[in-house]
């Protein structure tokens, strides 16, 4: 009848689908509804990945720290020698990649991980079925232990960590670059999964004040860090601007000269002229 209208919460055209119900509603549910499952997708944790994460230290199989007490590492040399049979039980190996070394009578034993002492330990049980009494000494020489530095210095990379290193002794060593290294923003990393730590030292003040305050011992598989200058940073920037065009231009040049071969990229440049010094100040990092 005219003038009625339809009852509360129905449409007056009995035709008319019910609001949610149409075309535009049903693809927006299924949006929804492959964004959610895509979503869910990409936060559930892989259980092949988690099985491969790294869960302590750095990372290594073997850990310890050989300041205190040495341990068996990868690459390491173990000398021993029982000292009641010195002729029958001798041996001096490299630790090989699993971890093992060829010993007399016995054949290969895995020592990687052990300390001295335990190691010790571990070959006088192994020859007590052959020797009423032992006596067994074993010296670790360590080789597969380092640290790592990189930045502003002329020798990066991994450096072999023979122990008792201050950081400052390990900037130095490096040769940082007198013109672009910022010696006042030297950074010391302890790399780990739950807590790392990063600090920050001013290595260029032991130079100019004698305050060793600062002066952090290096442990084994520290990453040192040693920052540009602020006027390195700049210089490094348009370097990198003007990088295109000099690669064209250079290209240009051995066309027209006849030259052969690409010329390689090269390490980016360091400084160079000026003479402005070491930056012991603080920089941008």
């Amino acid at each position: 009848m005219y003038g009625e209208s339809a009852p509360c919460g129905r449409p007056s055209d009995p035709h008319m689908p019910l609001p949610g119900t149409g075309p535009r509603a049903r693809l927006a549910l299924f949006t929804l509804v492959v964004a959610g499952f895509l979503a869910s997708c990409n936060t559930a944790p892989d259980k092949r990945l988690l099985q491969y994460l790294n869960r302590d230290g750095f990372g290594n199989s073997y850990v310890g720290n050989a300041e205190e007490e040495n341990y068996v590492s990868i690459a390491d040399s173990v000398n021993f020698e029982d000292t009641l049979h010195p002729t029958e039980v001798r041996a001096s190996a490299k630790v090989s990649i699993d971890g093992t070394i060829l010993a007399p009578l016995i054949g290969a034993v895995h020592v990687a991980g052990y300390t001295r002492s335990e190691l010790e330990a571990f070959l006088t049980e192994k020859y007590s079925s052959y020797y009423a009494e032992t006596d067994i000494k074993a010296v670790i020489t360590a080789a597969g232990k380092q640290y790592f530095i990189y930045g502003e210095v002329n020798n990066e990379g991994s450096q072999r960590f023979e122990g008792d290193l201050t950081l400052f002794e390990a900037v130095m060593s490096a040769g940082p670059d007198k013109n672009s290294a910022n010696l006042g923003r030297v950074r010391l990393v302890r790399p780990d999964p739950v807590d790392p730590i990063v600090l920050t030292f001013n290595v260029g003040d032991m130079v100019l004040t004698g305050d060793s305050t600062f002066n952090v011992h290096v442990r084994e598989r520290d990453i040192i860090l040693v920052p540009p200058t602020l006027l390195a940073q700049v210089g490094y920037f348009l370097e990198g601007l003007l990088f295109p065009v000099n690669q064209v231009l250079r290209s240009l040049g051995q066309a027209i000269t006849g030259g052969g071969g690409r010329g390689g990229r090269g390490r980016r440049g360091r400084g160079g002229g000026g003479g402005l010094g070491v930056g012991l100040g603080g920089g941008i990092f």
